[in-house]
């Protein structure tokens, strides 16, 4: 990529790029330069420093992971729309890993970050599943936090190589979306 073809959002693709190929922690403002062909502090013109590159490609991993839960699920509800979220962000944690890691480990205390607009719309998301699902109000957000909880455990320990059993990953993570559908389901039954 040429010089003068760097933008603020270019330096970002490119970083979350990196990020997927080396991993968050092996991401460097120097590494990024020589990807991009260009001295490190080129880089500076476009990002404020390695903490912005890393925000900045939290942002566009949660956008990019809140779309692609919002399209799966759309049209869908109740197992239908649990299977296709869940699926979408195993998809989304297993071909984009860096920037999943960097939207998992984002925190903001600014309303107006672009981060706590994606990553609200990816919890959006979320929750317009359960709405399949007819839960008491009340417990929306414990099962909410339930739901991210499993999805992300499976995830996270899924892309550190954490599944070393013989049993099929795919087959475990099948039965866990199941187990997951009927619990939800049972909460239901409960509140009617």
């Amino acid at each position: 990529m040429a010089r003068a073809t760097l933008t603020p959002a270019s330096v970002t693709e490119a970083g979350a790029v990196l990020a997927d190929e080396v991993g968050l922690a092996g991401l460097s403002m120097g590494l990024l330069a020589e990807r991009l062909g260009v001295k490190t502090p080129s880089l500076y013109k476009h990002v404020s420093g390695q903490a912005d590159l890393l925000h900045r490609i939290a942002v566009l991993g949660a956008d990019e992971v809140a779309d692609a839960v919002r399209d799966a699920t759309q049209g869908r509800s109740g197992t239908d729309a649990l299977a296709a979220a869940a699926n979408a962000m195993r998809t989304f944690a297993r071909e984009h890993p860096g920037r999943y890691d960097a939207a998992n480990s984002a925190r903001s205390t600014d309303p107006e970050d672009p981060f706590v607009a994606a990553s609200t719309r990816l919890l959006a998301s979320l929750a317009a599943v359960l709405h399949g699902y007819e839960i008491d109000p009340a417990q929306e957000i414990h099962a909410l936090r339930l739901l991210r909880s499993v999805l992300h455990g499976f995830a996270d320990i899924e892309g550190s190589g954490g599944f070393q059993l013989d049993t099929d990953v795919d087959e475990s993570f099948a039965w866990m979306v199941s187990l997951v559908d009927r619990g939800l389901a049972s909460l239901a039954r409960q509140t009617t």
